[in-house]
C-alpha cells in the first residue's frame, strides 16, 4: 500500500502564516490563490518536512514573524512528521509512539515527488534514462541504442560513397558505338599479316600460271617433238586455271583504318568501362546501404518490442534515439499538461511506496485538461497536491495572505495567534 499525506499543517514558513490541509486520498487537491499569497510556500513546507534539511528553504521563517516555523504532516501509514523551532528540528513518530528519523522517511518518500521541477528540467535523455531505470530496461536499451548508432554511422558512410559513385558515373561520357573490350593492335596486325600472306600465295599462284602459259607457247612451237610434254603441261594448266578461278583477294583497308583508329577506339572502350565500373560500385554500395537499413530497422523493432513488453508507467511512453517520447512526441514537443502527466507517472513509478506527488503552477492546464489529469490520478490511486493561480471552484482551498481559507471566505483579521499541533 503506497503512503499518502492525510493531513498537513504549517505555521510561519516562508509566506505561510497558518495553513491546515487534508488532501484527497486519490486524485487532485488544488491549492489556489492569487500570486504571492503563499501557495508555493505550502508545497515548500511539505518538501522541507519530508525531504530533510537539504530541502530546507533558504529563508524558512516567515518575514516579520516573531515565532519560528512549525510543520506537521500525518501520513497514511500512521507516521507523524514534525518540524519546529529556529533550526526546524525533526521529530518522526510511528503509530505506537516510537521515534524514528530521516532515514525512515527516505525509505518510502521519492525525492522527485517532492521536487518535480528537478525532473521537469532534466534533459530529455536523462528523463529517458529515468524511465528505463523504472522499467528495468536501461542496460538492454542502451546496448540497442549503441548498435543502432553504429549501424546508422556505417550506413551513412556507405550512403555518401554510393551517392559519390553515382554522381561520378553520371559525369562520365558514354560511347555507344565502341566495342565492349579494348581492341588489340597485335591482333589486327596478325590478321593483316595473314591476309597479306594469303595474297602473296595468290600472287605466287598467278605467277606460276603465267609461267605455265609461256611454257605452253614454247611447247606449241615444239609440239611435234614434245607432244608428251605438251600434253602434260596442258593437264597442269587445266588444273592451274581451275585453282586460280576460285581465288578472291581480300582488302586490308578496313584493318589498316582500324589500326590507325585503335587508340581512339580503345579510349572509348575505357570510357565505357569506367562508367560501368562506377555504376557497379554505386549499386554495390547502395545494396550495402539497404542492408544496413534493414539491420537498423530490425534493431529498432527489437527495441520497440522490448519497450512494448515492459510495464510502462503510462501507455504510449517510449524511448526513441535515447530520448523520452510520449504519443510519438519528444519532450519539447509535448504540451505542458502532457509533460506534467508524463513526469508525474514516471516519478510515481520510481518509488511505488510513495503515493503522492507535489506539482507547482498547475495553471498551465485549462479546466477540462486539469479535470482529466485529476481523473487519471484518481484511477491510478495517486495523490497529487498542486498549486494553481486561481480562486475558482476547482480549488480545494485558497491561500490568501498566508492563510488557508475556503472559497468566498476572507482571511482572519487582526492579530493571529498560532495554535498548538
Amino acid at each position: 500500500m503506497s503512503v499518502k499525506i492525510t493531513q498537513f499543517e504549517a505555521e510561519n514558513v516562508k509566506r505561510v502564516r497558518a495553513v491546515e490541509l487534508a488532501p484527497a486520498e486519490n486524485g487532485l487537491t488544488v491549492i489556489g490563490g492569487r500570486n504571492n499569497q503563499g501557495k508555493t510556500s505550502c508545497l515548500d513546507a511539505i518538501v522541507w518536512a519530508l525531504g530533510g534539511d537539504r530541502m530546507r528553504p533558504g529563508q524558512a521563517q516567515r518575514e516579520g514573524s516573531a515565532l519560528p516555523p512549525r510543520l506537521r504532516v500525518r501520513l497514511s501509514n500512521g507516521i507523524v512528521v514534525e518540524r519546529s523551532g529556529v533550526n526546524g528540528a525533526l521529530k518522526v513518530t510511528d503509530e505506537e509512539g516510537r521515534r524514528a528519523g530521516q532515514r525512515l522517511l527516505d525509505s518510502f518518500v521519492e525525492a522527485f515527488a517532492l521536487d518535480m521541477p528537478r525532473f521537469m528540467q532534466a534533459s530529455s535523455k536523462e528523463k529517458a534514462a529515468t524511465l528505463l531505470r523504472v522499467i528495468g530496461l536501461e542496460r538492454e536499451v542502451d546496448e540497442l541504442e549503441r548498435q543502432e548508432k553504429d549501424l546508422y554511422q556505417s550506413r551513412l558512410a556507405l550512403g555518401r560513397i554510393a551517392d559519390q559513385k553515382a554522381k561520378y558515373a553520371e559525369t562520365l561520357p558514354s560511347c555507344p558505338d565502341a566495342p565492349d573490350e579494348p581492341v588489340s593492335a597485335s591482333e589486327l596486325i596478325s590478321r593483316q599479316q595473314e591476309i597479306l600472306a594469303k595474297n602473296g600465295e595468290n600472287k605466287r599462284l598467278r605467277e606460276n600460271r603465267d609461267a605455265l602459259d609461256r611454257r605452253r607457247a614454247e611447247l606449241e612451237a615444239r609440239i611435234r617433238e614434245l607432244t608428251e610434254q605438251y600434253n602434260d603441261v596442258c593437264e597442269k594448266l587445266k588444273y592451274a586455271n581451275f585453282t586460280v578461278a576460285q581465288l578472291e583477294d581480300q582488302s586490308t583497308a578496313q584493318i589498316e583504318a582500324d589500326i590507325r583508329d585503335i587508340e581512339e577506339i580503345n579510349q572509348k572502350v575505357r570510357v565505357n568501362q569506367e562508367k560501368e565500373r562506377a555504376e557497379d560500385e554505386a549499386r554495390e554500395y547502395r545494396a550495402q546501404y539497404e542492408g544496413y537499413t534493414k539491420q537498423i530497422e530490425a534493431v529498432r523493432q527489437k527495441k520497440t518490442d522490448l519497450l512494448n513488453g515492459a510495464a510502462l508507467p503510462l501507455p504510449e511512453l517510449s524511448v526513441s534515439d535515447g530520448e523520452l517520447t510520449y504519443q510519438g512526441k519528444p519532450w519539447d514537443c509535448m504540451s505542458g499538461s502532457d509533460q506534467l502527466k508524463v513526469a508525474t507517472a514516471i516519478v510515481r513509478a520510481l518509488k511505488p511506496a510513495c503515493g503522492f506527488v507535489l506539482v507547482d503552477k498547475l495553471e498551465q492546464m485549462d479546466l477540462a485538461t486539469m479535470r482529466e489529469f485529476g481523473e487519471w490520478a484518481e484511477s491510478e490511486g495517486l495523490q497529487i497536491i498542486a498549486t494553481r493561480v486561481s480562486t475558482g471552484d476547482e480549488c480545494s482551498i485558497i491561500i490568501e495572505d498566508g492563510y488557508a481559507v475556503s472559497a468566498h471566505q476572507e482571511a482572519p483579521a487582526g492579530n493571529w495567534m498560532p495554535g498548538k499541533f
